[in-house]
């Protein structure tokens, strides 16, 4: 058997991203012709704009005899379940929820999937409402409904957290349920809110072939519990859902979950979190930047940035960061009551807006909270200091959904802007001075964050840059305790929290992985 051969190759983008020009290009390099080739297995793609010009590294195995089990793609085959399966409840239908659903199929369980919101094709109708008319409805909106936050916020799929679980796994089923196979390469790889929803219904569908349910328009408003163990949940229309094991992956806006936990006697406690504003630019910029002054052309990718800076004030070092930053994007409302702005970010597939924009953020420690709102709420301070800067918001551009903005150069400053550039968000903005919004520390630490961010990219902190208010639900302020091994919570044998709602996870992928974690751990245990 002839060993396969592993190179790294640094081609020019056309080529790289040409799959016959590229696979061309990797059999030259090791001298073979087209057709002598087994398999050609691109590993990574990554971009590389070191030295003044754009290079694309391609890693890739080659193979000459035949292809090892595993390595070529092979989707997952679901068997359906039997109808004495275990029961789980799943609340949620996001990315951990409807993995961990996947998952039970696999191993032999019953996912019956609980969401407050619609399916996402209804979804989508109750967005156009909340950007052309203002009106939010409090269970569909781009926090709540099939496939979650992720579904209409961006579709990015880069993750640190390989940890926690197996990210090739979780990529396979996305391409298996419609995604794009080049998702299993790329570096950063990104599938584009356009393309997400059919998706979403794919794997819906895949569930209840099988013998999953997966029920709409149910929001939970009581846990029925008996001594250490949940019977059953019951949600706003009377229903009641029992289940042998229940996983809560409601995602990091369900507000009214961590009240009704403790209500029921359910611990939950603080976590750090981040808040800031989105910074828009135009994507020349960036691209002009970042690919050196080189043009983008049809084969290089809307550029991104990632920045960080460290402030220390009053005693404490806190970082400000760029957060889920959208290259060719959209900046989007993401609230989930009436009466407070949030904005979020997304991409479509293409990544062909003519602005880039990101969050930036600065880290929250529980502590940061102000003192009589952890006297007044105990764990859930960080969550109502959240809600009031939410409301400052709405409330200083004119009580509707449209959002607090100001020029980059006028925020340093602290005046309000005397005029605003054009934006991609389309419910509108309103001149505001940002630092009357944002509480007096967090807003010095990103007028700090945001002059080092200048002398980094070359007009970043210029009048191209906006700010729009406010970028606040990063991750939750409020963590679901589990044990580490069993992922059970401490005082309830059969709950699972998971996901990004419980604190375990961040991003469609990792939260994905937590779903499968917690659908071993709610199959598997004996009760």
């Amino acid at each position: 058997m002839t060993a396969p051969h592993e190179i790294e190759l640094s081609l020019a983008p056309e080529i790289a991203y040409d799959q016959a020009a590229c696979y061309r290009a990797l059999l030259a390099h090791v001298g073979l012709r087209p057709g002598l080739a087994d398999y050609v297995h691109v590993l990574r793609r990554s971009l590389d704009a070191r030295g003044g010009r754009v290079r694309v590294l391609v890693r890739a195995v080659i193979y000459v005899d035949p292809v090892p089990s595993g390595v070529a793609y092979a989707p997952v085959r679901f068997r359906p379940v039997a109808a004495t399966a275990r029961r789980v409840v799943i609340v949620g239908a996001g990315p951990a929820g409807l993995f961990a659903a996947l998952r039970c199929l696999e191993l032999g369980a019953r996912p019956i999937v609980i969401e407050r919101g619609k399916d996402v094709r209804a979804r989508r109708r109750d967005l156009a409402v909340l950007t052309k008319q203002h009106i939010v409805d409090e269970d569909s909106n781009y926090c709540f409904g099939e496939g979650g936050a992720g579904t209409y916020s961006d579709g990015k799929l880069y993750t640190r957290s390989t940890k926690r679980g197996d990210v090739v796994r979780v990529l396979r089923l996305l391409v298996q349920h419609g995604a794009p196979r080049e998702i299993l390469v790329e570096a950063h790889p990104h599938i584009g809110t356009n393309k997400l929803p059919p998706l979403i219904a794919a794997i819906r569908q895949t569930i209840l072939d099988h013998g999953g349910e997966v029920h709409f328009g149910q929001r939970v408003t009581e846990f029925v519990r008996t001594a250490d163990r949940l019977r059953a949940v019951r949600t706003h229309t009377g229903a009641e859902f029992a289940a042998d094991a229940f996983i809560l992956a409601t995602g990091h806006s369900a507000r009214d979950i961590y009240e009704l936990l403790p209500a029921a006697g359910i611990a939950v406690e603080a976590k750090p979190f981040a808040l800031g504003v989105r910074a828009e630019h135009p994507q020349a910029l960036i691209d002009a930047v970042q690919y050196r002054g080189q043009p983008r052309g049809e084969w290089l990718p809307a550029a991104s940035y990632a920045l960080v800076h460290q402030t220390h004030q009053n005693g404490r070092q806190r970082g400000v960061f760029s957060f889920c930053m959208c290259p060719g994007g959209y900046i989007v409302p993401a609230a989930t009551a009436p009466g407070e702005v949030v904005v979020n970010g997304m991409s479509p597939s293409r990544r062909d807006s003519r602005f880039a924009n990101s969050g930036i953020v600065v880290a929250i420690d529980p502590d940061d909270v102000p003192a009589d709102l952890r006297r007044a709420h105990g764990p859930l301070a960080g969550l109502r200091w959240q809600q009031q800067i939410e409301q400052a918001a709405c409330a200083a551009a004119g009580g509707t959904q449209a959002a607090p903005a100001q020029l980059l150069p006028d925020f340093l400053k602290k005046r309000v802007s005397a005029s605003l550039t054009d934006t991609s968000y389309q419910p509108g903005l309103s001149a505001v001075d940002l630092n009357t919004v944002l509480p007096a520390e967090l807003a010095a630490r990103l007028r700090e964050g945001f002059a080092a961010f200048g002398r980094k990219i070359r007009g970043y902190d210029s009048t191209d840059g906006q700010l729009v208010g406010v970028e606040s639900r990063t991750s939750a302020p409020v963590r679901i305790p589990r044990d580490r091994e069993t992922l059970r919570h401490p005082q309830i044998s059969n709950l699972f929290p998971c996901g990004e709602g419980a604190g375990f996870a961040g991003g469609i992928v990792s939260a994905a992985m937590d779903g499968e974690r917690c659908a071993e751990a709610a199959s598997g245990t004996n009760f």
